[in-house]
């Protein structure tokens, strides 16, 4: 059965719904352990600032790193991972529409972390969809996660603000590109490496999260049609 018929298969999704779920309680544990962390490095002398960036990078890499990478392995199919992705967009979203922020990961300029789950969500379904291979469908999910996660944990340690600044997207890169060829050979390389170079833009409201799950998504599907994959 291919990734399209399958989102008709009743049994597929109780399935895929069931452990979405599951996950759903722990991207949710992530996002409350991160304001135990928050408090703690605020009396550590933490700047607010700073705890908060620590904490949207640790929420990057520990909830949507960690789905992403058991993705492949334990959904058959793309649509329960696209819902719950958007859920969580909407509960991101909401906080800046009520002015009752996550205090300890979202700040009042910005809403990219919705963007992040929406991106996650979209590339994964497309990707599974159009290539109908789960694990190249995660790439970019793993790139906006752990790759976009290093970059700012390294700028945030140097900087102590957020910052574009190309040390970042070395650090990046001595992930990205090994984890994009152990995904997609050496088209998961050049994938990364334009995800590392178009992390350093960004256009408010198009941040780094869509232009990395943007192009690497691209690559994969030209490479798709061309047939590198």
């Amino acid at each position: 059965m291919n990734a399209l018929a399958s989102i008709l298969n009743v049994e597929y999704l109780g399935h895929d719904f069931a452990i979405a779920s599951i996950l759903f309680v722990y991207v949710m544990g992530i996002v409350y352990l991160t304001k135990v962390l928050y408090h703690r490095m605020i009396s550590r002398g933490t700047k607010d600032n700073v705890a908060k960036y620590y904490n949207r990078k640790i929420i990057h890499m520990a909830a949507g790193g960690v789905v992403a990478a058991l993705t492949p392995f334990i959904f058959k199919s793309p649509v329960a991972p696209l819902v719950m992705a958007l859920i969580i967009a909407v509960m991101l979203y909401i906080p800046h529409r009520t002015g009752k922020l996550f205090y300890w990961f979202q700040t009042e300029d910005n809403m990219y972390e919705v963007n992040f789950a929406i991106v996650w969500g979209v590339s994964t379904f497309v990707l599974w969809i159009v290539l109908g291979n789960p694990k190249l469908a995660v790439l970019p999910a793993m790139l906006i996660s752990f790759g976009d996660g290093v970059t700012g944990v390294v700028r945030n340690k140097l900087f102590k603000r957020r910052t574009k600044h190309w040390i970042g997207n070395i650090a990046m890169a001595t992930l990205s590109l090994p984890l994009g060829y152990a995904y997609a050979g050496p088209v998961g390389i050049v994938a990364s490496g334009l995800a590392c170079l178009a992390e350093r833009f960004e256009f408010n409201p198009i941040d780094d999260n869509i232009l990395i799950g943007l192009v690497s998504t691209l690559v994969l599907l030209i490479a798709k049609f061309v047939g590198a994959l």
